[in-house]
């Protein structure tokens, strides 16, 4: 079931078409450089490398890296992996080039066509931030929600999604970060933050 960039919950009165022809229109050597960078460290194939190294600090120094969000990372990664797997072939979203065309959109690195919505990078980057920032030290807290915002912007600076696809990847995220530790507090009795 291929969906037009047109439908009105995708187009948002033609803002979603504006703002990515607005973040795609720069380039520059080394912009585009940073930007094949954050995406190619962005990438969910990471995963193994970035669970080690989370597994690897929060042993190392739990306090700059609460356990618990290692294991919110782990579940996260394979609940929202699995949401974005059925989304994508569901909605079938064309790519930025293929709605647009060559002519508005300049792709950078491998051009790619349909599954637009939602951003895999975009999930995958929001679930690390958001897992393992909670409640952890505060350099780490700028590092990581620093790469998260420089992988989500990477792909519609590079042609590969529109921003309602990135948006909609970090919301997933977001969500399945959220209601995990919901879940966790719940069987585990931990204080709600905020609360008395």
């Amino acid at each position: 079931m291929s969906m037009s960039p047109d439908n009105p919950l995708y187009a948002w009165g033609g803002l979603n078409r504006l703002l990515f022809l607005w973040i795609n229109g720069f380039h520059s050597t080394y912009w585009d450089a940073l930007m094949l960078t954050m995406t190619a460290l962005g990438d969910h194939a990471n995963y193994p490398v970035y669970i080690a190294l989370a597994l690897l600090l929060s042993a190392w120094r739990p306090l700059w890296l609460p356990r618990n969000n290692v294991l919110i990372f782990g579940v996260g990664y394979v609940i929202s992996g699995l949401i974005v797997m059925q989304i994508k072939p569901l909605l079938d979203f064309p790519r930025p080039l293929l709605a647009l065309g060559s002519h508005w959109v300049q792709v950078v690195g491998r051009p790619e066509l349909h599954y637009s919505f939602p951003s895999g990078h975009a999930t995958f980057a929001v679930l690390l931030a958001a897992s393992l920032s909670y409640q952890s030290a505060r350099p780490l807290r700028w590092l990581l929600w620093g790469f998260a915002l420089l992988v989500c912007l990477s792909r519609p600076a590079l042609g590969a999604h529109f921003p309602v696809d990135v948006l909609g990847g970090a919301l997933i995220a977001w969500l399945t970060v959220y209601s995990l530790r919901w879940f966790h507090q719940r069987i585990f009795q931990e204080p709600v933050p905020g609360g008395n």
